[in-house]
């Protein structure tokens, strides 16, 4: 069996803003046996982030968020495919923990109170350029008088928020009108877990 292993030869922050920019030259065994030669790549530095799919079993009902995304900018003509349709996320920061991050940002970004938390999955989202690790959340919550504009002013948040059917939210994503990573694959695990997980949450 090969014994994988790497050796970082040189690294070096190239930016530094709201996102760090690394570069890597490295070197990592083969399958065939030996070495690689040295390459050169380049690292999007983030921190790891949380997403909750907010869902209330009780009205088999799912939240969703629609706000501004520059990643977009230039695939988006016209201009308002720049607003995306995705569920509630937020990077973790120093100290604390992902389950943490998910009730916070279920009530910054959509004004939810979170009572129950199950984890979907651990997985990175880009790993040929970036270093972020997703903790994916399923949550329960009550969906009366849920909706509106939310988001924290001093982060420059415009989100509006939205309470829509589980079949709503699938015929969305089916179309192509949710067309985001992390939304897609949250909304495709309660396809396949929501008889069992409504069972479970309304027990």
């Amino acid at each position: 069996m090969m014994d994988k292993q790497f050796e970082i030869l040189d690294s070096k922050v190239v930016y530094h803003g709201f996102f760090n920019l690394e570069s890597y030259r490295l070197k990592h065994t083969l399958f065939a046996g030996g070495w690689s030669e040295p390459i050169e790549r380049e690292l999007f530095r983030r921190n790891n982030c949380v997403g909750v799919l907010l869902y209330d079993p009780e009205r088999d009902a799912v939240v969703l968020i629609e706000q501004f995304r520059v990643g977009a900018i230039t695939h988006a003509i016209p201009a308002e495919h720049c607003w995306l349709l995705e569920i509630v996320a937020g990077g973790i920061e120093e100290g604390e923990t992902p389950e943490q991050v998910a009730y916070r940002e279920a009530e910054e970004e959509a004004g939810c109170q979170i009572q129950a938390l199950k984890l979907i999955n651990r997985f990175y989202t880009t790993p040929g350029g970036c270093s972020e690790l997703l903790s994916l959340f399923c949550g329960k919550i009550d969906s009366s008088g849920v909706g509106g504009i939310h988001g924290l002013a001093d982060e420059q948040e415009d989100i509006r928020v939205s309470v829509v059917s589980f079949a709503e939210a699938y015929q969305l994503l089916e179309s192509g009108r949710i067309n985001s990573g992390i939304p897609i694959i949250a909304i495709q695990w309660l396809a396949l877990h929501r008889d069992a997980l409504r069972q479970e949450w309304l027990a």
